[in-house]
């Protein structure tokens, strides 16, 4: 398949070319009956022979180019409606009759604060032409009322998501109007994932009730239907919490899918390089050194432990915290205890085969390191975040003296 993509500069048309090429490349096997052989990139640099050799060879044709932020209202019409009647009066000209993609805006609905938009009307007007088309010629078409979208782009330009993000990032000021006010954002993996969906023929489909999409398999529209509406409220809120981590080390939830998740991913593309390292706490005695890695509001922390050559460590235990020792570095031996029974426990352990040992409740426990040369480094983690006020921990050494 030899796919055109139009507006490829674009924040959306550069994550997409980004992925059809790891498609194109084999460097992505997740849909493999995606085959992509040739990806023409057009954008406002790109000369009439490219627009006249890509629609002359397409498949398939992304037209994600567009106008959004004019020095003259009357240029959205010109960029939105002009440029694709150059487009299909192009692809009619060599007769190509090639799928076709189009990006518009919910903004098209011209319902309620969008009812004047020129912008609106501009992405109508392209609308009706590509659906005219599609009638005229036999093709396919599918036109896309994107919301606001959410992706890597210019801060303080269209999107309040990139400037706070940006201004957060780099401590700069910023101005929330209204925390209330809600947007429904869509974020440009999701988009990217539905226009992949449409390449394999698997686009969802709706018609619109004002600007709300009313999924129907037959319906004249296409749209992606994971989006987040969340307050500007919500959204920096989040994104402080971001922007403390490295000094907390608390790890905000972030459950697969969210909202968070996505804004955290987009947040640290914004980070000045020299913030892309941050420095840890490292608690250092003669015995050798405890570093807190993480902490997470609901599963506890994470610490890297170096001891000296043989020095042993712990010598305590817990009513009802436990944890986990990973050896990754060093040999070294783990003994634990029941403090009813009487009972020992002893694991030899070493980096050359990494395993994981449960440091039970109510069992003392310690970690001795068995080399006389090389530090021992463990991960361990714990279910709870250490609380000096109440340390659930008591000494008392897992064998006497």
């Amino acid at each position: 398949m030899k796919i055109l993509v139009t507006g490829s500069k674009g924040m959306v048309g550069t994550a997409l070319v980004s992925h059809l090429k790891n498609f194109r490349d084999g460097k992505n096997p997740t849909r493999p009956n995606l085959k992509i052989t040739e990806i023409f990139e057009y954008d406002l640099h790109s000369s009439k022979e490219d627009l006249e050799l890509a629609c002359q060879e397409a498949d398939f044709v992304f037209n994600l180019a567009g106008v959004n932020r004019p020095k003259d209202e009357a240029e959205f019409m010109e960029g939105n409606f002009g440029f694709a009647t150059t487009l299909l009066e192009t692809l009619k000209k060599y007769k190509n009759k090639a799928s076709i993609m189009l990006s518009s805006s919910i903004q098209a609905s011209l319902e309620g604060r969008y009812a004047l938009s020129d912008y609106g009307k501009s992405k109508l007007a392209g609308e009706e032409l590509f659906f005219q088309y599609g009638e005229e010629v036999g093709a396919k078409v599918a036109v896309y009322r994107f919301p606001n979208l959410m992706g890597h782009s210019r801060p303080n330009y269209n999107s309040a998501v990139s400037t706070f993000c940006h201004a957060i990032a780099n401590d700069l000021p910023y101005t929330v109007n209204d925390r209330t006010t809600e947007l429904e954002l869509l974020y440009i993996d999701d988009l990217v994932e539905g226009m992949l969906d449409l390449l394999e023929a698997k686009e969802e489909r709706c018609d619109y009730s004002g600007n709300t999409p009313i999924p129907s398999h037959e319906g004249r529209y296409c749209f992606v239907s994971t989006t987040h509406t969340v307050s500007l409220g919500q959204i920096v809120d989040l994104l402080e919490e971001f922007k403390s981590q490295p000094k907390t080390l608390m790890m905000p939830r972030i459950p697969d899918g969210s909202f968070a998740k996505k804004l955290f991913s987009l947040y640290l593309t914004y980070l000045p390089i020299d913030q892309f390292k941050y420095g840890l706490k490292m608690n250092i005695d003669d015995r050798g050194s405890f570093t807190e890695l993480m902490h997470t509001q609901d599963c506890g922390q994470v610490s890297i432990n170096i001891s000296k050559p043989g020095i042993t460590k712990g010598q305590h235990w817990h009513s009802s915290k436990w944890e986990q020792f990973i050896v990754v570095s060093g040999h070294g031996l783990i003994q634990e205890r029941n403090m009813v029974t009487g009972e020992i426990v002893e694991f030899e352990v070493s980096g050359d085969k990494i395993e994981s040992i449960y440091m039970i409740p109510g069992w003392t426990h310690n970690i001795i390191n068995l080399s006389e040369t090389q530090d021992l480094v463990t991960v361990m983690t714990c279910n709870e975040i250490f609380d000096p006020s109440r340390p659930d921990t008591f000494f008392e050494k897992v064998v006497e003296d």
